[in-house]
């Protein structure tokens, strides 16, 4: 059984986006996980983040996924609202939990330690049902990303109808790839599938190391390329200085 969130839909948006949002724990103290016993919480998820900060430049912003009927579910919620995006096309299911996620505290530069707690979550569980023509139609843009693809097969068809369907009304359409490998059967699917779906895009963001990945290419001219020649308008190649 599942219920709709109760937020309306409050007339057309700037740019929509789909995916996973979890509560993060992130711990105050830095070393093993297992010793820290004070934690910050936050809101986290690649696609929320963007949607966060779209709204806070002052677009109007519709973010679509699946939450559990849960404390975790709730604090996304109150999230949204704090932020301004609508959630109108956010779906409350009672059968599945928000995913959550334990995160290292770190002071030397080096990436932090991320345990993630999401399998079988509700965001798992978006598919196709989820499209709502006429909300993903209100909204000039649509941005996706690798990790929403990654959730689970429904999930990855329901951005492809999306991107499908957008492009089709002539919307523009984003796409981050966002690699997650540890969600994919194998790289080669993972290449495969993300490479398919950058094909819908008008803008492509990987990073140089996601590049070198999905395109064999190490050269930032080459990896953009290679996109570019499946008909993106532009790439965007992001480096970490």
């Amino acid at each position: 059984m599942t219920t709709h969130h109760t937020m309306h839909h409050n007339g057309p948006l700037d740019v929509v986006t789909i995916g996973e949002a979890m509560a993060m724990f992130i711990a105050r103290e830095t070393g093993d996980l297992a010793a820290a016993e004070t934690f910050v919480k936050r809101a986290a998820g690649a696609e929320l983040n963007v949607a966060t900060g779209l709204a806070r430049l002052g677009l109007k912003v519709g973010w679509v996924s699946r939450i559990g009927d849960d404390a975790f579910g709730r604090f996304i919620c109150q999230q949204l609202e704090k932020e301004g995006i609508d959630h109108a096309r956010v779906t409350v299911d009672k059968r599945y939990p928000t995913g959550f996620q334990l995160k290292s505290k770190v002071d030397d530069g080096s990436d932090p330690l991320v345990e993630y707690f999401r399998k079988g979550s509700a965001a798992s569980h978006l598919s196709v049902d989820d499209f709502d023509a006429d909300y993903f139609g209100s909204a000039r843009h649509l941005h996706l990303s690798g990790v929403a693809a990654a959730l689970s097969e429904s999930s990855l068809e329901l951005l492809k109808h999306t991107a499908k369907e957008m492009r089709a009304r002539g919307k523009t359409i984003s796409f981050d790839p966002n690699l997650r490998p540890v969600l994919w059967r194998s790289e080669e699917e993972m290449r495969k599938q993300l490479n398919l779906l950058a094909e819908y895009a008008d803008w492509v963001l990987p990073g140089e190391k996601e590049g070198l990945i999905l395109t064999g290419y190490r050269q930032p001219e080459a990896i953009a390329d290679f996109y570019l020649d499946k008909g993106v308008k532009a790439v965007v190649i992001k480096n970490r200085l």
